[in-house]
């Protein structure tokens, strides 16, 4: 069976090791795709013996369970052990399919590790992927963290993270790794159907000849660094400028840019035991707070003016 070679080996784990500490176990999400095969033989090398690989099935497909045992014969010939994590629908999600199925497949991935005693997981998602998920972003008027596109990592399950060692690698490169080793791998039909923006934005990707997914990742990765340096200002000011009034929670907006006042917004809105608003709608709060003026926003009443008061709404008659 082909091994990446040592140079290629070192490379991968020097983007693996600062993510999971060295000699402990990790594990690999694998779909049968060039990208997830590449990191699979990548993982093998890197870590012999302590890599263990889950592929998840949607049963959306026909072919899909045919798909799964593949990876799991050749996981078998390399020594990792795999297991198949099928979903059961109660009903197959007719809308937003894309991103139901990845809530399903990252809350499976999330309990298998659990269960076999890892504390993390890697996914296959490259650098060409950050690209295409900072122009997606883009295209939706994205704020700041949004436009940082995918993490190097995030929580998973309680105690497990989700990690994704080849943001730094081209798509190309991945898969020259796969044919190299001689595995064939699955053609999944969904990622050329154009009724998905990814699909569209990939090709459009393709052909615009200025946009380089080098530098746009690049981009990416700095609106990460900036959305965290952020997040470490509005701690203290957190803690200052958000706090408790009886069954109220009160905020000081005064003196602040707008979007350190944005993030107050979403803290007051934890202190309060509730989901933060999508962009838009917390966009439109925020102006009419910062106008004085009232709101309803999920289930709670805000209050503009020199300080902003959210509190339960009354219910509805």
């Amino acid at each position: 069976m082909f091994v990446p070679g040592s140079e290629v080996t070192a490379r991968f784990a020097a983007d693996l090791d600062p993510m999971v500490v060295p000699g402990s176990k990790v594990g690999v999400a694998v779909s049968g795709g060039p990208d997830s095969l590449a990191l699979l033989l990548l993982a093998a090398a890197a870590r012999p013996g302590l890599v263990e690989a889950a592929t998840v099935d949607h049963a959306l497909r026909p072919e899909s369970r045919a798909e799964a045992e593949m990876v799991a014969a050749l996981c078998e010939r390399i020594a990792v052990p795999h297991e198949i994590l099928t979903l059961a629908w109660p009903q197959a999600p007719d809308r937003n399919l894309q991103a139901r199925a990845r809530e399903a497949r990252y809350h499976a991935l999330g309990n298998w590790a659990l269960r076999r005693g890892l504390t993390a997981v890697a996914t296959a998602h490259h650098l060409d992927d950050q690209a295409e998920t900072l122009l997606m972003r883009l295209a939706r008027g994205a704020g700041v963290g949004g436009l940082g596109a995918t993490r190097a990592k995030r929580p998973l399950a309680k105690g497990v993270k989700l990690i994704r060692p080849l943001l730094g690698w081209r798509k190309a490169e991945l898969a020259d790794l796969v044919a190299k080793a001689g595995v064939k791998p699955i053609d999944d039909p969904s990622n050329r159907d154009p009724r998905y923006d990814r699909v569209r934005m990939r090709e459009w990707l393709r052909r615009a000849e200025w946009a380089n997914p080098e530098r746009l990742a690049a981009s990416a990765a700095w609106l990460n660094e900036a959305d965290e340096a952020l997040d470490w200002a509005l701690a203290p000011l957190a803690e200052q400028r958000v706090t408790r009034d009886g069954s109220a929670v009160v905020v000081d907006p005064s003196g602040i840019p707008r979007e350190l006042q944005r993030r107050l917004l979403l803290a007051a809105f934890a202190e309060m035991g509730e989901p933060g608003p999508r962009g838009p709608e917390l966009a439109r709060a925020l102006d009419k707070l910062r106008n004085g003026g009232t709101t309803t926003l999920a289930r709670l009443k805000l209050e503009g003016g020199e300080t902003w008061t959210l509190r339960l709404a009354p219910p509805r008659r």
